[in-house]
């Protein structure tokens, strides 16, 4: 994987499993995807829930994780026992620190369900964009519809006018999540890292 630009994908989603089982079936495949191709999953640190299926889902498919997580959620979100077999833990003090750290770490973005904390987190993401501090591909892991909401919102805001740079903006919105990952190989593979095309194209 060395010659792809992407060697570490930051995946954002929540610590609960959510009341669809769909939801933890797709944090696992995506890790599964992410491990079979050779690339890091940089994420939260937690071991419950969708956080907790994705790492699991990397691992077993032999791939390395990186999980970051503040002090004060290390006994809320994870346990001592399944942070020791992640293949490095970066505790934070704070959740800036951590933000700042897991967008420091990752080449491209993946957000699947979760609450207000995996919102916020995705819609920094997006803003950095927006404000061109970064041409990263960004995208939603729409399962079963789940972030329909937030991508008619998005629409909304440009069409009222505030969302002036909405080729920067706008995510990669894909349903499958063994799709996922082919996607943003191939987007970075036909333009480069970098290059503000492939935002664009998303």
């Amino acid at each position: 994987m060395s010659s792809s630009p992407i060697q570490s994908v930051c995946v954002y989603c929540g610590s609960s499993p959510g009341n669809d089982p769909a939801y933890l079936e797709a944090g696992k495949t995506l890790g599964r995807s992410l491990g079979e191709a050779g690339l890091r999953l940089v994420y939260g640190g937690g071991t419950k829930g969708i956080m907790g299926a994705v790492a699991q889902g990397t691992m077993e498919a032999g791939g390395k994780v990186t999980g970051i997580i503040p002090r004060f959620l290390m006994n809320k979100e994870a346990t001592e026992k399944t942070l020791g077999q992640l293949d490095e833990l970066v505790v934070t003090e704070d959740m800036h620190e951590r933000k700042h750290r897991m967008f420091e770490e990752s080449d491209a973005f993946v957000t699947l369900p979760g609450g207000i904390g995996t919102l916020e987190e995705v819609i920094e993401i997006m803003t950095w964009a927006q404000l061109g501090q970064h041409t990263k591909p960004i995208v939603l892991a729409n399962i079963n519809g789940f972030w329909d909401p937030l991508s008619t919102l998005l629409d909304h805001m440009r069409d009222a006018g505030f969302i002036h740079t909405a080729h920067r903006v706008r995510p990669l919105i894909i349903d499958a999540p063994d799709a996922i990952v082919p996607a943003i190989l191939a987007a970075a593979g036909e333009h480069g890292e970098g290059d503000a095309r492939v935002i664009e194209r998303l």
